[in-house]
């Protein structure tokens, strides 16, 4: 490959969930040119000392941009930085931007959260816990009608399509499996069929689709993922440092 295009090469350190698709789905509409890293996370890929360096929380989605030198970590850390640096999906005017901004914060600090929860006690626990699947189940059509009622009079969530979007889909696009059923939002339904025909949105979404994750459900996969604390913080920390 050219060392121009190495240069310019955006790392995308990758596994095929809604986080992941947040940032493969911007690449891909942005045009950036990026080579994607997979982070096995049922294989523990994500305390890898090198992946520490760029992403302390242990989580994936991350960037290396070579062409700055710059990594970023945390999903909407990612779409503004990607933005910026397209010069797309985030206006620059102050009223317009924050239109966006509370829209990816929203998201971020709901959407995805609760929806995550609910995605645990859907796919992954292998007790019935009733009270806790209504809980997340019930937040998340609260979350979904916000949504809904938002766009009655607007095309996407801060007016034009933009990475506050980008960033909800992910979490919008599993629906039936959490439960649910997007026909009672008409406004919601109208936005989601709109995405989903993009080809960026498309291809982002299909990144990693034909990687093997059968071991995601395993008893390693799940202590690895869902059985970490502080211990397992300070372990991959120290190791890093060796």
């Amino acid at each position: 490959m050219d060392n121009l295009i190495l240069q310019d090469m955006i790392d995308l350190y990758y596994w095929p969930t809604p986080n992941g698709h947040k940032i493969s789905i911007m690449l891909e509409e942005c045009g950036l040119p990026y080579e994607t890293i997979p982070v096995a996370i049922g294989s523990g890929d994500q305390f890898a000392p090198e992946f520490l360096k760029i992403s302390p929380n242990n989580r994936m989605p991350a960037i290396v941009d070579h062409d700055t030198g710059i990594s970023v970590f945390e999903g909407g850390a990612i779409l503004m930085y990607l933005a910026e640096k397209a010069g797309m999906l985030l206006p620059e005017t102050q009223a317009e931007r924050y239109e966006v901004l509370q829209w990816l914060f929203w998201q971020a600090g709901g959407l995805g959260p609760m929806a995550g929860q609910l995605s645990h006690f859907v796919n992954y626990t292998r007790e019935e816990i009733p009270y806790a699947r209504e809980r997340y189940s019930d937040e998340y059509d609260r979350l979904l009608a916000v949504m809904d009622v938002r766009l009655r009079d607007r095309e996407y969530l801060a007016g034009e399509y933009s990475i506050a979007d980008i960033a909800s889909f992910p979490w919008v696009k599993p629906y039936r499996r959490f439960g649910n059923d997007l026909d009672k939002f008409e406004n919601l339904r109208r936005w989601f069929d709109a995405l989903k025909q993009r080809p960026a949105v498309r291809k982002g979404v299909d990144l990693g689709q034909d990687w093997d994750r059968s071991e995601r459900k395993s008893d390693s996969a799940r202590a690895t993922i869902f059985g970490q604390n502080a211990q397992t913080v300070f372990d991959a920390a120290n190791a890093a440092e060796k």
